[in-house]
């Protein structure tokens, strides 16, 4: 039932087109640049998304318990098989946990800060991940965090002088590189003072330190450690960079409970570009994350594979070889054939909330296919008794909708900013208070 009044309504307000426009002289422009690339909405071709409450055998999912015990199930086998790959499941037996930097009057006696070694096989010369943790000093404990990946290394977030600073992977050249000391606080995309003072905690880790983000990837990191347990060669469903990134997210989560100044029941996990695509299969499976957002996830996140705007499976699966399974490139310009698609993925997160975030100059990460894959993972959060995404049309430029499912587009380009953050803490503001009566 719900299935249906959502595409009787689709078809009838055109798939979400009312609201927010692309700036026509940038489609344009774009067009131009890439003619091999759909940036004209009238070019998109037809397209029917799988109904996310039917299964495979063609059952009706009418109540919440078939959702759990059959189609849900069955959800995320496919994603797992067909396109993020299968990650070794659960926690490590031998995974340690080792706090190397612990600070309670840090950044002038506002935060705590700690520094967390998280070695993967508990072995020194093994894969393991830096964990740096803020937490605000003004509210009682244990605290809400916001989890996510960055690009290039922990001491880039921050200037603090007390950030270890450790290799990176060179991706162009295939190798770790030292980073040098005037590299401090050169990405500030997570405006740790302004989480601070809302209330939250932030922790975040070099997305390299889980896995390199090249090609030849799977001969380094966690790969390296634990395919072994696939046997000899790899199986065309194991588990890609973004299932390895999204299991070391899963690792952190792991050492949060056992933190008594984290509240583990309070983690948002976040990302930003691919590690918005990362956060989204992380919050997918691991249903410990209170809430999951996605920042300008595009192709392989939050966007509808079935539109073709912008970046599809095919280009990315050519030029990001290593992100998905090799199942997942059977699918390369033949996405009608998908037994799934990104509206499925957010759906596998209900009923917890999820928000979906675009960019009005990011047209290569199809913000009106964001919108519509939230939109039509809508009626399986109605049939779990939330109020799923509140609006029916995609809304104007920077006027955010925020139910338990949430969404905005915001002026300006592929990026992560605090226009973007202070929405978040709004969304997660809105979400805790109701369970807890205070942020």
């Amino acid at each position: 039932m719900f299935w249906a009044l959502f595409v009787a309504f689709a078809q009838v307000m055109g798939e979400g087109q009312q609201g927010w426009q692309p700036n026509p002289e940038l489609v344009k422009a774009l067009s131009q640049r890439r003619p091999d690339v759909i940036y004209d909405e009238a070019k998109v071709p037809p397209y029917t998304l799988p109904d996310p409450l039917v299964c495979l055998d063609g059952t009706k999912v009418t109540t919440p318990e078939l959702w759990w015990k059959k189609r849900r199930p069955e959800i995320l086998e496919l994603f797992r098989t067909q396109m993020y790959g299968r990650a070794p499941i659960g926690r490590p037996s031998e995974m340690t946990f080792e706090v190397f930097d612990l600070d309670r009057n840090a950044l002038d006696g506002k935060v705590t800060r700690k520094q967390v070694r998280i070695l993967f096989t508990g072995k020194p010369d093994g894969p393991s991940m830096d964990l740096l943790i803020y937490l605000p000093n003004h509210v009682q404990r244990p605290v809400p965090v916001f989890l996510l990946l960055n690009f290039s290394g922990n001491h880039t977030v921050h200037s603090d002088p007390a950030i270890r600073i450790k290799p990176i992977w060179d991706r162009a050249k295939g190798q770790q590189v030292m980073p040098s000391e005037d590299t401090r606080g050169s990405s500030p995309s997570i405006p740790v003072e302004k989480i601070i003072a809302r209330g939250y905690g932030v922790a975040t880790a070099y997305y390299g330190d889980i896995a390199p983000d090249f090609p030849d990837s799977f001969r380094h990191g966690v790969f390296a450690a634990f395919d072994k347990l696939f046997g000899e060669k790899r199986p065309p469903d194991a588990w890609g960079a973004i299932s390895a990134w999204a299991w070391g997210l899963s690792r952190a989560m792991d050492y949060f409970e056992t933190d008594a100044d984290i509240d583990a029941r309070r983690v948002v996990v976040l990302g930003h570009s691919r590690l918005g695509k990362t956060a989204l299969w992380a919050g997918a499976q691991d249903e410990r994350f209170a809430i999951v957002i996605s920042n300008n996830s595009g192709c392989g996140g939050a966007a509808l594979s079935r539109r073709r705007y912008g970046e599809t499976v095919a280009i990315i699966n050519k030029a990001f070889p290593h992100w998905f399974c090799e199942n997942f490139k059977r699918f390369s310009n033949r996405e009608d054939e998908m037994p799934f698609d990104q509206h499925m993925l957010i759906a596998l997160i209900a009923p917890r909330p999820v928000y979906v975030a675009s960019a009005d100059e990011d047209l290569w990460a199809d913000p009106r296919g964001e919108f519509l894959a939230a939109k039509a993972a809508d009626p399986v959060y109605k049939l779990l008794g939330t109020e799923g995404l509140p609006v029916q049309d995609m809304p104007p430029l920077n006027r955010p909708v925020m139910g338990t499912i949430g969404y905005h587009i915001r002026s300006g380009k592929h990026a992560l900013t605090e226009y973007d953050w202070e929405r978040y803490m709004d969304f997660a503001d809105k979400h805790f208070k109701r369970a807890t009566g205070k942020p």
